[in-house]
């Protein structure tokens, strides 16, 4: 192995111990931030024609409590 190559391997590796910590934090960031608009996506429950995901309006009030 030359002492360019061996240069440029420890480049690399010395880079990924560096940056990888960040690297793992930014997908972990990202990760989440999907997570929670998939959340919201859920939890917006109306749509276009005024119904819930679910089927029923958002008013729905079991029997027992009508």
């Amino acid at each position: 192995m030359s002492f360019q190559l061996l240069g440029d391997v420890v480049f690399v590796v010395l880079a990924v111990r560096v940056l990888g910590r960040d690297a793992v934090a930014l997908l972990r960031r990202a990760t989440a931030a999907g997570v929670r608009a998939g959340v919201s996506e859920l939890r917006r429950g109306d749509h276009e024609d005024g119904q819930a995901r679910h089927g029923t309006s958002r008013n729905f009030q079991p029997a027992s409590r009508r």
